[in-house]
């Protein structure tokens, strides 16, 4: 039960609306539309390696050579208007990526409403979690002829052991939704119960201090056995720990 309560205590600390104006999440918040949100929080969370403050400032320069109009932009840009992509980079993450992106964004956008059909295709809401979700989507984002070999590190997949951090974490952000309306739950066709809580540094620090890791390796089977211990605490949302569990070790104010 100690643990239950920290958890808790820290959820209910760290899951409020101050916790935007820091995180990546606050770039997808910057827009109301529900493709906008979904653009925008794709690179937030695929460009989100490092500090913070640099992850922001990087996706906010990127949105902007898109008239912060990423739908629009995606659905109607011609060639010429991507040169200015060309000189961007964060990180590993280079022009031939963003370009390749931008392509399968447009891509998809042609033919759907949203990139949700990406990953739920193959998808049911019987799944007990989203690693069928996961896999599907790396095989559907790099269909296209010209997929470049060395953008595939930026799309992880649970078939190379990924945790998929950067994927757990954009899911959780168009999938879960509560009261304080940190993440938006635009998305349906996944349930908040099957997500998969995004393991980073500092969710794994936490987590392992919990004893709520005991794998070795830092994997998609660690990222599993976490959600598992914490769907015992909450199976309809095990994921609303992430805050906590993130917020515990950010802040350095763990208490065992």
């Amino acid at each position: 039960m100690q643990v239950y309560k920290i958890l808790e205590e820290a959820y209910k600390h760290f899951n409020q609306p101050a916790f935007i104006e820091n995180d990546p999440i606050c770039i997808p918040h910057s827009f109301t539309g529900k493709q906008d949100r979904e653009i925008a929080g794709f690179f937030a969370a695929t460009l989100a390696w490092g500090q913070r403050k640099v992850i922001i400032r990087k996706c906010r320069e990127l949105l902007q050579m898109m008239d912060n109009a990423p739908y629009h932009f995606v659905k109607n840009f011609q060639e010429t208007d991507l040169k200015p992509f060309l000189q961007f980079k964060q990180r590993t993450f280079n022009a031939d990526d963003n370009l390749y992106f931008l392509h399968f964004l447009q891509f998809w956008y042609k033919k759907h409403e949203s990139l949700e059909e990406a990953f739920v295709q193959e998808f049911s809401l019987q799944e007990k979690n989203i690693e069928k979700a996961l896999i599907h989507f790396e095989k559907t984002f790099f269909s296209l002829p010209f997929a470049l070999a060395r953008t595939r590190k930026h799309i992880p997949t649970p078939t190379r052991k990924s945790t998929c951090k950067r994927l757990c974490m954009f899911l959780r952000w168009m999938v879960r939704k509560d009261k304080n309306g940190v993440d938006f739950g635009i998305w349906q066709k996944i349930k908040p119960s099957q997500l998969v809580c995004p393991c980073d540094v500092h969710t794994e620090r936490t987590a392992r201090a919990l004893g709520l890791i005991t794998r070795k390796s830092t994997d998609w089977l660690a990222a599993l056995e976490l959600t598992e211990n914490l769907r015992k605490f909450c199976p309809q949302d095990p994921v609303k720990y992430d805050f906590a569990l993130f917020g515990l070790s950010e802040k350095g104010n763990l208490r065992i």
